[in-house]
């Protein structure tokens, strides 16, 4: 396990996640994976208990913990994408397999997990400041999955 690592609660479906994070996302696998050596109090021994796994290069752990804390928006993966292929397809993936879309290029994933899929020309737009961002920023606001071509036009004027 890596010195520093994120970790994700579940309530029962740490290794269906990581396992899915892994078949969706570039540079992404499961580790090893912990069984419970006894009886907790959302789980008997045996069952899975923590899985480690990597999300494009990021080292996770995740926890069955329970159903005692959900997730929220203050946590999200943002995956940076190369252009509309990529972010139809990861929106796509998430979204296809029992998420929701959300707001801005926001999404979640069956488990609750927040994912920003962002296309790097949209990221550039906000870094250039001024005009160009202000515009791009407005074209995000109304978007679900964000339209690269919308927001090259916007950066144009």
């Amino acid at each position: 396990m890596a010195k520093n690592t994120i970790c994700v609660w579940y309530d029962k479906e740490a290794e269906a996640a990581a396992r899915f994070y892994a078949m969706t996302f570039p540079n992404s696998v499961v580790g090893r994976i912990y069984r419970a050596p006894g009886d907790y109090p959302s789980g008997k021994e045996g069952d899975v208990l923590l899985v480690e796994f990597t999300v494009a290069g990021i080292p996770c752990v995740g926890l069955n913990g329970g159903p005692v804390f959900k997730h929220n928006e203050a946590f999200s993966f943002q995956i940076a994408t190369e252009d509309q292929a990529e972010t139809d397809r990861y929106w796509n993936a998430i979204v296809g397999n029992g998420g929701q879309e959300s707001e801005c290029g926001w999404c979640k994933d069956k488990w609750g997990i927040s994912w920003q899929i962002t296309p790097r020309t949209l990221l550039e737009a906000m870094a250039a400041g001024g005009e160009e961002a202000k515009r791009a920023f407005a074209a995000m606001m109304t978007m679900k999955k964000i339209d690269v071509a919308a927001i090259e036009a916007v950066r144009r004027g």
